[in-house]
């Protein structure tokens, strides 16, 4: 999925304008952001997850931390990694807090005055088939969990190594090498899939 398409070359949340805008709590800057990255963080939670409405709660629960922690922005820094980096931790902590309450939808929903809604007709990239999607999804599922993210990041999300080993915390070097790595095992656990 070609994600560049579905965000507006214009929009920048980056950009000085915009970032006092949604630093200030402005409702339409904040509905600008979640228009154009919604889908996105969708489909990266849901690689990730294995799960749609898992993947939905949580895309939810990203911006809702976004909201929350906008101050912490670094002006002039990209925006896009530090979206990332809510959604990693966003994701990693769910599994963490399995026993602990869950974070309430609607309890944000009252508080923020927004809710993220999904405008993909399918958590799967359109052009595979439903067969060869489910196959690799469940093939990206035995993959552990930093490699899973590096592969989906790279060639689902379309992120530089850079903005890979911005994310996962690690050196360019481990990005590229987990990329790697993970390109073999899923060609592994994909093998007669593609003839």
């Amino acid at each position: 999925m070609n994600h560049v398409s579905q965000v507006s070359s214009e929009y920048n949340p980056s950009h000085p304008a915009e970032l006092q805008l949604l630093k200030k709590g402005d409702e339409r800057a904040w509905h600008q952001l979640i228009e154009n990255y919604q889908d996105r963080m969708l489909t990266y939670l849901f690689r990730l997850e294995g799960n749609y409405e898992d993947a939905l709660d949580l895309t939810q629960e990203v911006f809702f931390r976004a909201w929350k922690g906008i101050g912490t922005f670094k002006d002039g820094e990209p925006f896009l990694p530090w979206l990332y980096q809510i959604a990693r931790n966003t994701q990693i902590e769910k599994h963490r807090r399995k026993s602990h309450p869950q974070f309430s939808m609607e309890e944000a929903a009252e508080e923020v005055g927004f809710e993220v809604t999904s405008h993909l007709l399918s958590p799967v990239v359109q052009a595979e088939s439903a067969q060869n999607a489910e196959r690799v999804q469940e093939a990206l599922l035995t993959l552990p969990e930093d490699y899973r993210e590096a592969v989906v990041l790279r060639f689902v999300e379309e992120m530089s190594y850079e903005e890979i080993a911005t994310i996962q915390g690690v050196a360019v070097g481990t990005a590229k090498s987990r990329v790697f790595r993970a390109k073999e095992m899923l060609a592994q656990a994909l093998k007669g899939l593609v003839e």
